[in-house]
């Protein structure tokens, strides 16, 4: 079956649990799942539904092995995470609603965990737990949606991904996307507010673009140079390091403390890493004058 981009994710900029643990799982599931005919939303579903199963699990926290089992069940969410869209570009399923309901499945997830975390620390350290707890998941928002936005900033500057397209907020919604549309668009609004230091970059790199499409193919070349390693900085703030916070401070009897660091801590590292980016932005459009001239 021929496929317009890879099946897998860019590899040069994966987080290292994905690249050599989650995703060579979700790959050997891939084609598997393609011959049974299950679709990629279908495969998203099956791991909002091990979320949902996390999320119990974690709510009995003090038993090391409800704690274990929820750990179990987020990894298992990771792999039909990373399986639905390789699903899609395997079999060109790939579309809006998709994407719409992947982040809806990812979301979902964490809400569940951090409910149920939060359910039975209130229970046992009052209600004010809950202000903690939805502090630290509104950060999560827009820490996830920067991380993203950079990953696809890569596919679509770095390699030209059709893909990736950057959405337009000014764009009109479509009639068939309901109210997942106006998720959609949420969404993408706090990708920008949260990126918002590369705004005029994506703009100015884009004229560059057009206006000299004979070195289109180096000066995407010099992107991926310039940038990929700081798109693996910034999978510190991906869903994969939070599962594995979870899970050690469930572990230890103190879950509370994930709650405060994911406030504090990853907001620090957010901040210092959207200084550094618009520093590079910067530069990058620097080496690229003569060429954009």
């Amino acid at each position: 079956m021929e496929t317009s981009e890879p099946v897998r994710r860019t590899s040069e900029i994966e987080e290292v649990t994905n690249l050599y643990f989650i995703h060579p799982i979700s790959a050997w599931l891939t084609p598997r799942f393609a011959a049974l005919g299950i679709t990629p939303n279908a495969v998203s579903l099956a791991g909002m539904a091990f979320g949902l199963a996390a999320g119990w699990a974690y709510s009995h926290y003090q038993g090391l092995g409800w704690s274990v089992a929820g750990f179990l069940l987020m990894i298992a969410w990771h792999v039909m995470d990373g399986a639905d869209g390789q699903l899609a570009r395997l079999t060109n399923a790939q579309s809006e609603m998709g994407k719409i309901l992947d982040g809806i499945c990812d979301y979902v997830t964490f809400i569940a965990v951090y409910v149920g975390l939060a359910t039975s620390l209130a229970q046992e350290q009052g209600a004010w737990v809950w202000l903690v707890v939805v502090a630290a998941g509104v950060a999560h928002a827009a820490q996830s949606a920067a991380y993203e936005m950079q990953r696809q900033c890569y596919n679509f500057w770095g390699w030209g991904r059709k893909s990736a397209e950057l959405a337009k907020l000014d764009a009109p919604p479509k009639r068939d996307q309901g109210g997942f549309g106006a998720l959609y668009r949420l969404y993408v609004r706090l990708q920008y507010l949260t990126t918002g230091v590369t705004l005029g970059f994506h703009e100015d790199l884009g004229r560059a673009l057009a206006a000299d499409p004979a070195r289109a193919p180096d000066i995407r070349a010099a992107y991926r140079a310039a940038f990929a390693p700081s798109v693996r900085h910034w999978s510190i703030l991906s869903a994969n390091y939070r599962t594995l916070g979870i899970f050690i401070a469930a572990a230890i009897g103190h879950p509370l403390l994930y709650f405060w660091f994911e406030l504090v801590g990853f907001s620090l590292i957010m901040a210092v890493l959207l200084s550094r980016q618009a520093a590079r932005n910067a530069r990058f459009l620097k080496g690229l004058e003569p060429a954009a001239a």
